[in-house]
């Protein structure tokens, strides 16, 4: 029976990471086990863009070599994530006629649905690449389904849509640094969503929370409410201007600022209350976007699950109390539970994690399927689980 192993490739602007993940059979069902990661620091990328593929690229190979080499497997397809800044979320509504005579709703229904969405939202997706269409409700005959419309009896249904999408170009290029990397890119998914998988868990969705990743330049969002992931944002601001705004502070090098930020340095000379003013500061202004995009999604404090902080800068300084304070929520740090044999150590490792359970299961409590990859069904399944 051929091993069933499926890849993540993350492409941040700071580091490349790379796992590897099989479904193993054990006497109590299938199992995942990471059998290999690997880390790079990522070259040629800015804001998540790819201002150099060769440079890119590199990076990847490097990452790929060290989770082979851990593996003990070749890795020659894989998962790929889309981040940075070019990733945007747009909402748009459908509605049909029931076709059937018994005007009992079918698939066909919810595809036609899905057109018409998609034909209200098409002037927003000139020169971008739709990345996932992502059911958020359903009315019959004005009436909210509180469950999957199919076997329903109306004469009209309705559908309410988002889209996640990214710039075509931006998308390609991250294409592009896998492919010369020798990685055939089988599907792509938004990085706050791979990263929602594996940090998440069923009751934080259904209450509804906030996934925050900070990275190096810039912060990802995804908003859930009532297990439904119903926004999914990036900001242009990130843990290197907590370094810019320490080198500016104490007139000292970026390299000194950056152990400054880590703890690193100390002394008479840099008063650890004004680095923290400086950190919070900062922090307080990361914070205060998400709370302003909540508030346009009507979630503004609303969320009982809180807001869930992940990515390099999350173990910095007070986060959580500055989070709390800010977004008057619940504030934690993400959990990732991994094997502890395993190099994944932290929720920094989430989206790489997420792409390759995405890849084996578009599951991550229960694998389902018993054959190699179908990546089409997978795919199918992926936008299944968001149905209300």
């Amino acid at each position: 029976m051929p091993r069933r192993i499926a890849t993540g490739i993350d492409i941040g602007t700071h580091q490349t990471k790379v796992v590897v993940v099989e479904e193993v059979q054990t006497p109590e069902g299938p199992e995942l086990h990471i059998i290999g990661t690997g880390l790079a620091e990522s070259r040629g990328m800015r804001h998540g863009y790819v201002v150099d593929t060769e440079d890119a690229a590199a990076s990847v190979r490097l990452a790929r070599q060290q989770a082979e080499q851990i593996a003990r497997v070749p890795i020659k397809k894989g998962f790929l994530a889309i981040g940075g800044i070019s990733l945007d979320e747009i909402r748009a509504s459908g509605e049909t006629i029931i076709s059937r005579a018994d005007q009992e709703i079918t698939d066909l229904d919810l595809e036609k649905v899905l057109d018409m969405a998609r034909e209200a939202a098409k002037p927003h997706f000139l020169n971008r690449t739709i990345l996932h269409e992502i059911p958020l409700s359903f009315r019959v005959d004005g009436a909210k389904s509180l469950g999957e419309p199919i076997g329903l009896k109306g004469t009209r249904l309705e559908g309410e849509y988002l889209f996640v999408t990214c710039l075509t170009q931006h998308a390609e290029a991250l294409t592009a640094c896998a492919e010369a990397a020798d990685v055939e890119v089988i599907d792509r998914m938004a990085s706050p969503l791979a990263g929602s998988y594996v940090t998440l868990t069923k009751d934080q969705k259904m209450k509804g929370c906030v996934l925050a990743n900070i990275g190096a330049e810039t912060v990802s969002i995804v908003v859930y409410d009532e297990g439904l992931p119903i926004s999914v944002k990036v900001f242009p601001i990130g843990s290197t201007n907590i370094t810019d705004d320490l080198a500016l502070g104490f007139k000292v090098s970026i390299e000194d600022a950056e152990r400054l930020k880590l703890g690193r340095l100390g002394g008479a000379m840099y008063p650890r209350k004004r680095v923290e003013e400086i950190v919070t500061t900062r922090f307080r202004t990361m914070f205060e976007l998400i709370d302003k995009h909540l508030k346009v999604l009507g979630r503004r404090g609303t969320l009982p699950a809180g807001i869930i902080i992940s990515g390099g800068a999350s173990g910095q300084g007070s986060i959580i109390d500055i989070a709390k304070g800010t977004l008057n929520l619940p504030s934690r740090i993400a959990d990732l539970k991994v094997p502890p044999e395993t190099k994944v150590r932290d929720a920094t490792w989430a989206v790489a994690y997420g792409l390759a359970l995405w890849g084996l299961t578009g599951d991550t409590d229960t694998p389902k399927k018993s054959t190699m990859i179908d990546f089409v069904a997978t795919a199918q399944k992926f936008l299944k689980q968001f149905l209300p």
